[in-house]
């Protein structure tokens, strides 16, 4: 499919998406303009106060975007997920061009100019709003350039947080491979910011010319804040009560965001409102973002919770790890649903014509030639009590290399293309077949088991009795052959995750009216 066929089949959706990135854009920079001009006079009239506050702005914008938004996510009162962490971290993007032109606007005025006027008269609140700021405004409009476009840009991140934007279509096209989702988000991103930034061009330069260009443009200016606050009044409108909404959440890879669109779908055919956080990042933000309340669902896998999240020892056993999984998540106030019906393990892979050759089927298998092979893990598994550490040890796993870090939805192609030799996947991959590779057996029984099952708060389950019936009805309904052939069409055949997980639904009901 087209880029332009791709934004014409989900008209709606890209609008709605667009709209969310303006507004974000829109009130954070008007925010910091708020914050960054007093704070810019201030440097400018009292440096010994305003050299620490521009030192500050300095820090915040040497820190990385998405380390400053995993940063906040943990934060009281301004962390979190949704649009508010997004909206304070552009503002703090953005306040240091604003600061800067600022200062270097006022401290650019002519000294004559400003004594003339003490001598005839004017008081220092006077000269700031008559000669200063209106000389200082085109330098002022330029940092204002620079932020915005800044916000622009940033605001694409603030998807991997739940807060939407064009971003979405970026995070969903590289978790699904597809460069044409991914220019989706990346080509009107780049759009929007040429726009704003030849806005903001004209209106420096109309400040440049002279007195009789600011009239018109302060009315531009206007009606430019009057739209920016429709636009976000509008977005709240649409967003509804807070309370009204089940959101569902869900990590950064086919599968999960399937399962999401799964679970969101059941949920609105059971006639309750639906917000989708999907595609939000790994484990750890997932549960922290469940237990804030930032989301009230979200499939997890019994094996992933038992270990990672709950930091038990390995257990193979499958009743004894759902039971106790179970069991923990109950004393944090939240609710452990019925299985789905399969379990996504690890899946050591391996490119089939290299196990043909080596006549390789399991792990134990593989031991001999790792010396000289390079492996490729995700950044979780990398890290986990049941991921790379004790795989190694298991198995005596030693390459050539430190094994690479990589983004799940990269390393099947890694492992295709030859730049790595061995990964850790997951099972139900529709890349397996797609990129015709070999899972290794599990022979030694390291990875415990790993039940699709969903997570629910349970104040949200006490509010909407339907929202849990509605995902009870999904329990055992999902072979780990279905999820293979939900992830294959999404990855392989490029296929929308929310058409997928329609039909698929559709099918579920066929079949049950037909056994009824």
């Amino acid at each position: 499919m087209t880029l332009l066929g791709f934004l014409a089949a989900h008209r709606g959706e890209f609008l709605a998406l667009l709209l969310q990135h303006i507004v974000l854009v829109g009130v954070s920079t008007g925010a910091a303009i708020a914050i960054g001009i007093p704070v810019g006079v201030l440097a400018a009239r009292r440096p010994r106060l305003g050299a620490p506050i521009v030192w500050l702005a300095n820090v915040v914008q040497t820190i990385p975007s998405l380390a400053m938004f995993g940063f906040m996510l943990p934060l009281p009162l301004v962390g979190g997920l949704g649009a508010r962490v997004a909206i304070i971290v552009l503002i703090l993007y953005a306040l240091l061009p604003i600061i800067r032109t600022t200062v270097a606007g006022l401290r650019g005025v002519d000294r004559v100019l400003v004594e003339a006027g003490t001598a005839l008269g004017m008081t220092p609140r006077q000269l700031l709003w008559q000669v200063e700021l209106p000389l200082a405004m085109p330098s002022i409009v330029a940092g204002i350039r620079v932020a915005a476009v800044i916000g622009v840009g940033t605001a694409t991140i603030a998807a991997a947080v739940g807060a939407g934007g064009l971003g979405e279509y970026i995070f969903r096209g590289l978790s699904m491979v597809d460069p044409t989702v991914i220019l989706a988000g990346a080509v009107p991103a780049a759009i929007l910011a040429l726009t704003v930034d030849g806005t903001l061009l004209l209106a420096e330069r109309a400040l440049r010319l002279g007195g009789r260009s600011r009239k018109p443009l302060a009315v531009a200016a206007g009606v430019a804040l009057l739209a920016i606050a429709a636009l976000a009044a509008a977005s709240a409108l649409g967003a509804g009560p807070r309370d009204a909404v089940i959101r569902v959440g869900s990590k950064n890879f086919t599968e999960q965001i399937i399962l999401g669109e799964l679970v969101a779908q059941q949920l609105e055919g059971a006639g309750l409102r639906v917000e989708r956080r999907l595609n939000l990042g790994g484990t750890f933000i997932c549960d922290r973002a469940l237990r804030s309340g930032d989301i009230d669902v979200y499939v997890e896998y019994t094996g992933t919770a038992d270990t990672a999240v709950f930091k038990n020892p390995v257990e193979t056993d499958p009743a004894r790890v759902l039971e106790r999984v179970r069991r923990r998540y109950a004393d944090g106030g939240l609710t452990l649903l019925p299985p789905l019906g399969f379990e996504n393990t690890f899946a050591i892979l391996v490119r089939a014509d290299d196990a043909r050759r080596l006549g390789m089927k399991t792990i134990e298998d593989a031991a001999p030639h790792a010396a000289s092979w390079q492996a490729g893990f995700g950044y979780e598994f990398l890290q986990r009590a049941d991921g790379y550490p004790g795989l190694s040890q298991k198995y005596g796993l030693r390459f050539a290399a430190a094994p690479k870090a990589m983004d799940l939805s990269l390393i099947y192609r890694a492992l295709a293309q030859r730049q790595v030799d061995l990964i850790a996947g997951d099972a139900t991959s529709g890349l397996i077949q797609a990129y015709d590779l070999t899972m290794l057996q599990d022979n030694r029984h390291y990875f415990p088991p790993y039940d699709a099952v969903p997570v629910a708060r349970r104040e949200t389950l006490l509010r909407y009795p339907k929202a849990r019936e509605a995902l009870d009805r999904l329990a055992g309904r999902i072979t780990i052959e279905d999820m293979r052939r939900l992830n294959h069409a999404v990855d392989a055949d490029r296929r929308d995750p929310p058409a997928i997980a329609r039909d698929f639904l559709a099918r579920l009901e066929r079949e049950h009216r037909s056994k009824g």
